[in-house]
């Protein structure tokens, strides 16, 4: 039987969702796990991760204990690598392709593949390394929103526990492991069924943007979605940050049309161009005769955002605000 090898002792999130995410691919798949730090032990292992002082992809021992150990994931990324980040780096596509049920090349695997490293792996990384989430200043260094590590480590036995044995340690390693797992895949499931539809709307209407308005500063959405995350992110893949003004999009429930002004940043309340001063705290037939647009709604008190029954409506609203030197 296929065997995969970690340190024995207490136990941390990276080794148990390492060893969940192994136990998902085609070399290792339900691999049995074997916990110990005897060398002679591990050497007889097909896999070992977080013990053993050594990285080599060509033997299978994926360690970032030693002191020469500066393996990032790449793709932009900086932070350096736990042994969950190692075996996600080297086998993820694999698992990701698996859930998604696409070929390992097809471009949304690598999408998800990314996507799931920045908003979950990354965190698993950071945490077993003991980098700080902040500095006194700026953006996050990472996304953490799980509080996975600490969720794991409560599932050691306390220091008071009578059984400290290693039948006992295996035993909750492995609920940590099947955790660590559960969350990976709701990950990913979440990343491919919900954040990549979500942003396929949002590259279609960037594409499409001149159509809307030669400005290209205005943005249609054909299918409402959160749509904040992936504009800066396209945004930013494009080279075009900061260059969206207003987003256009028809609110399901109600049936009529918003524009909203684009913040300045990811957070902020300040718009990058918040609708006209004149306009705001107006509604109905005040905002349709202050702007001259049929079928006015609202407009916010802040000039983030505003509606009018169509989408010719809110469109002419967005040109009309648009800085003069541009509409």
């Amino acid at each position: 039987m296929v065997r995969i090898g970690t340190h024995s002792g207490s136990f941390h999130c990276d080794e148990a969702l390492g060893c969940f995410i192994l136990r998902q691919t085609a070399d290792f798949k339900d691999a049995e796990i074997v916990r110990s730090r005897d060398t002679e032990t591990l050497a007889g292992l097909d896999v070992v991760i977080d013990v053993g002082g050594v990285y080599d992809p060509a033997t299978a021992r994926y360690d970032h204990h030693q002191r020469d150990f500066k393996e990032v994931f790449g793709h932009g990324f900086t932070t350096k690598l736990s042994s969950a980040g190692l075996v996600y780096k080297h086998y993820g596509r694999e698992v990701v392709a698996g859930v998604m049920g696409l070929d390992a090349s097809h471009p949304d695997v690598e999408t998800v593949y990314l996507a799931v490293y920045k908003k979950f792996m990354e965190a698993v990384d950071a945490i077993d390394n003991g980098i700080n989430q902040w500095d006194a200043e700026g953006p996050p260094k990472y996304i953490s929103r799980t509080d996975l590590g600490s969720r794991v480590a409560g599932l050691n036995p306390f220091w008071n526990d009578e059984d400290q044995s290693a039948e006992r340690l295996m035993e909750q390693f492995l609920k940590a492991v099947e955790l660590t797992g559960s969350e990976f895949l709701d990950s990913i499931n979440y990343h491919s069924k919900v954040w990549l539809p979500g942003r396929s709307y949002v590259v279609e209407a960037l594409a499409e943007r001149k159509a809307a308005d030669p400005s290209g500063r205005i943005i249609v959405l054909r299918h409402f979605c959160p749509w904040k995350e992936h504009l800066y992110d396209l945004e930013a893949e494009q080279g075009i940050e900061g260059q969206i003004l207003y987003v256009l999009y028809e609110d399901d429930r109600e049936k009529k049309w918003r524009i909203q002004a684009v913040s300045q940043s990811p957070g902020s309340f300040e718009s990058r161009h918040a609708l006209p001063a004149a306009w705001r705290g107006l509604r109905d037939e005040e905002l349709s005769k202050s702007s001259g647009v049929p079928g006015g709604v609202f407009v916010h008190a802040s000039g983030f955002i505003g509606g009018a029954a169509t989408e010719e409506g809110v469109l002419a609203m967005a040109r009309l605000a648009l800085p003069a030197q541009e509409s």
